[in-house]
């Protein structure tokens, strides 16, 4: 599915990017997209505080041809998109609301991203990642976690892969990269400036570059050869490390998955192979306990 189809993603994919009266028009409509969609461009304009014209300059920024293909992809997107019956996690909720919270939030993050996750990017960056010398994962925080279980899942199926938290450490094994490699870049906010450092100098190096963000606006988005979005959702207490980390995960295992299929007798063998040394140790510490 096309970004363009689902206004309210692009719509904060591409908030970092915008001018700050055309982030006035994006805050006006998605404080409330249901009322939106019955706005005039007059009517959206005033409410904004700004012109006509940038309303149109906000449509056209975008990506949309103007305000009535804009209006058009918004009236389909609050048709099918139910409002989040939870909302935030508030001081004083119980057990039983914060569990309701945090799941309908990480599911709505998940079907999000499930359609904002475009198949051409997918399909660009699992040929890179089957083909790569080297694969390399960046991340810190919370998308760090993320790298490491990417390092673990593709190691297992034979790919020389590694991932690198320590930011001065991603900088130094970038420059090493050549081309036929891959960096794999994650970061939520897509400005994480270590992260965008790395993605620099991988591609610098001559490695090919996939960023793994929620901003299509922001500057790791922007200079990587693949961009893989993920749900812009706001998160509990505004917080991305929540459910950004599972369309994150979610993220890599399609892409795991889909690289394993590439050579799937090669995947198999070198997941047999890593299963009987892992139940070989396992034995040989029963028998030594």
């Amino acid at each position: 599915m096309s970004r363009l189809a689902n206004a309210l993603l692009h719509i904060r994919g591409t908030y970092p990017a915008l001018r700050p009266a055309e982030k006035r028009v994006a805050q006006v409509i998605l404080s409330d997209p249901r009322e939106a969609v019955h706005y005039s461009i007059t009517q959206l304009a005033e409410k904004a505080e700004v012109s006509d014209a940038t309303v149109v300059k906000f449509c056209k920024r975008l990506g949309y041809k103007g305000y009535q293909e804009f209006k058009i992809m918004l009236a389909q997107d609050v048709a099918v998109k139910p409002q989040l019956i939870h909302g935030e996690v508030e001081p004083g909720n119980d057990v039983q609301t914060i569990k309701e919270k945090i799941f309908q939030a990480n599911i709505s993050a998940l079907q999000e991203t499930a359609q904002v996750l475009e198949t051409e990017a997918l399909e660009r960056a699992v040929q890179a990642l089957a083909n790569a010398g080297e694969i390399h994962f960046y991340g810190v925080g919370a998308s760090g976690i993320v790298a490491l279980d990417a390092e673990q899942k593709f190691s297992r199926i034979g790919l020389r892969t590694s991932a690198f938290l320590d930011t001065h450490l991603q900088i130094a094994r970038a420059v090493h990269l050549r081309e036929g490699d891959v960096a794999v870049c994650l970061s939520f906010s897509g400005e994480t400036v270590e992260i965008v450092e790395a993605l620099r100098a991988a591609k610098q190096a001559g490695a090919l570059t996939i960023a793994i963000t929620s901003f299509s606006g922001s500057t790791l988005a922007r200079e990587a050869d693949v961009l893989l979005l993920t749900s812009t959702q706001q998160n509990l207490f505004r917080s991305g490390a929540i459910a950004s980390r599972l369309t994150q995960l979610s993220t890599i295992d399609v892409l795991f998955i889909a690289v394993a299929l590439v050579d799937h007798e090669r995947a198999q063998e070198a997941i047999e192979k890593t299963r009987a040394i892992l139940s070989q140790r396992r034995l040989e510490r029963l028998k030594g306990s």
